[in-house]
């Protein structure tokens, strides 16, 4: 059951109601692979626990910040019973700018609260109406207020798959690589491939959440 449009804010949920669309577009060989993040988090609510979710990539920068967003989102979008995201590297930048207008462009409201560093702001993220907002910022993985056991760990850039062979405390860990738009920085397609790539990452965890089995 989805989200009233009452609670969620209209051009997000207008977004969700399109991906829902594009599942088709995700290849049966990644499906295999999303289908064992949907068992993941099935059994939890099953064993009545709440699913804790890390999503990492190197800097924490971008892919990461975006897969664990869309988690939060696709919670709330099916009307699930609460799970908790969180993102880390396995060095801490900041939450890029360009991802940051990504997400805007989709329809959230996006404000930077204040800056932790110069480098490293605190941005306050919100999908839901009249909600307490969720706080982005960069960090390592195992940095608090990341979970230090019993969490699933998503690898969403090879680089951080192949650095971190095991994840200390996750009692789940699964490859699930996107191309880093990074590699369009200052380029004319910049912009297309930050929302190209929101867009994806969105998807494929609506896609896990629509059939999470409670």
């Amino acid at each position: 059951m989805n989200v009233t449009s009452t609670t969620m804010i209209k051009e997000v949920e207008n977004i969700c109601q399109q991906l829902e669309k594009e599942f088709s577009l995700i290849p049966d060989k990644r499906k295999r692979i999303l289908r064992k993040l949907r068992k993941y988090i099935s059994h939890k609510f099953q064993d009545q626990q709440t699913p804790q979710l890390v999503v990492i990539c190197t800097h924490n920068s971008r892919r990461s910040h975006l897969g664990q967003i869309w988690l939060a989102v696709g919670g709330h979008y099916y009307g699930l019973p609460p799970l908790k995201t969180f993102s880390g590297g396995t060095e801490a930048t900041a939450f890029n700018i360009r991802a940051v207008n990504a997400m805007k462009k989709l329809g959230f409201d996006i404000t930077t609260k204040t800056q932790k560093s110069p480098d490293n702001p605190i941005y306050q993220i919100n999908w839901l109406k009249e909600e307490t907002p969720y706080v982005a910022f960069s960090k390592k993985y195992d940095t608090p207020p990341n979970p230090a056991k019993d969490f699933g760990a998503i690898m969403v850039c090879t680089s951080a798959d192949k650095g971190c062979p095991i994840v200390a405390g996750a009692d789940f860990r699964l490859a699930l690589p996107f191309d880093d738009p990074k590699a369009f920085d200052e380029t004319p397609l910049e912009s297309a491939k930050y929302t190209e790539r929101s867009r994806q990452i969105g998807r494929e965890m609506l896609y896990v959440l629509s059939r999470v089995k409670v």
